[in-house]
């Protein structure tokens, strides 16, 4: 899998704007990534050094319109910190 195919969307919300000063990240990856290859990938598209990842899986909601059931898509979230001594993701700080 390319580094690019594991992350696929950042997450901005106010949750995850809060923990942008800290150094702490939301990504969306994709759902078969493993926390090793989620580092590797963010270490190599943003030129930063992980401390630690925490991963979360979500199942889609199931929803109705009217008579018909449909599913939500479900995801794979993944909250990235980084070691102290490491730059800050560009994309982000304009956010912050």
């Amino acid at each position: 899998m390319n580094s690019y195919d594991i992350i696929i969307k950042p997450v901005l919300s106010e949750k995850s704007y809060s923990g942008i000063s800290l150094k702490d990240y939301t990504f969306i990856v994709n759902a078969k990534a493993t926390k090793t290859e989620i580092k590797k990938a963010v270490e190599e598209v943003f030129n930063v050094k992980v401390d630690r990842i925490n991963v979360t899986n979500y199942d889609g909601k199931v929803k109705r319109m009217g008579r018909t059931e449909g599913r939500r898509s479900s995801f794979k979230k993944a909250y990235v910190k980084l070691t102290a001594d490491s730059k800050a993701i560009e994309f982000f700080e304009s956010l912050s």
